[in-house]
């Protein structure tokens, strides 16, 4: 919580307008409807929650440039170890991602996704394309009023 004691009203930081508030406000009321309408067509269709389907994002995009390790995975969604572990062993479970022994060491564990989670995370990917398209010339308008 914000204090007048806290550094951070104190740093040098100039102070905002009521319009750097609705510039704010707006963007993130936006970025808040997509995430709602991602969440509830994640449940609703496929039966994931955003943090598995952004999983399935970081695999599907991570392995092109060499295996994927729970470590890259938890930072990219920036979770805790534990919480990507557990977001995996789901996604293994339903069999969208299947853990691979590494080449070089035999100790590492890399994700793949299966042909279901492929297909699966296809699918998925089009629309929410086709959703940011939707609404992205409302999304880089925020944006470009908070860049001035």
């Amino acid at each position: 919580m914000l204090s007048a004691q806290n550094p951070l009203t104190n740093c040098g930081v100039p102070r905002l307008g009521q319009t750097e508030y609705e510039n704010l406000a707006a963007f993130r009321y936006l970025l808040r409807k997509f995430l709602r309408f991602s969440r509830e067509y994640l449940k609703d269709t496929a039966n994931l929650n955003p943090e598995q389907y952004e999983a399935l994002l970081a695999i599907k995009s991570l392995s092109a440039k060499g295996g994927v390790r729970i470590a890259d995975l938890s930072e990219r969604l920036q979770v805790k170890h534990h919480s990507g572990v557990n977001i995996v062993d789901r996604l293994v479970e339903r069999k969208l991602v299947r853990r691979e022994t590494a080449l070089r060491d035999r100790r590492e564990r890399h994700l793949e996704l299966t042909a279901a989670g492929s297909g699966l995370l296809e699918k998925l990917a089009a629309v929410h394309r086709r959703e940011l398209r939707r609404r992205s010339e409302d999304m880089i308008d925020a944006l470009e009023r908070l860049r001035r």
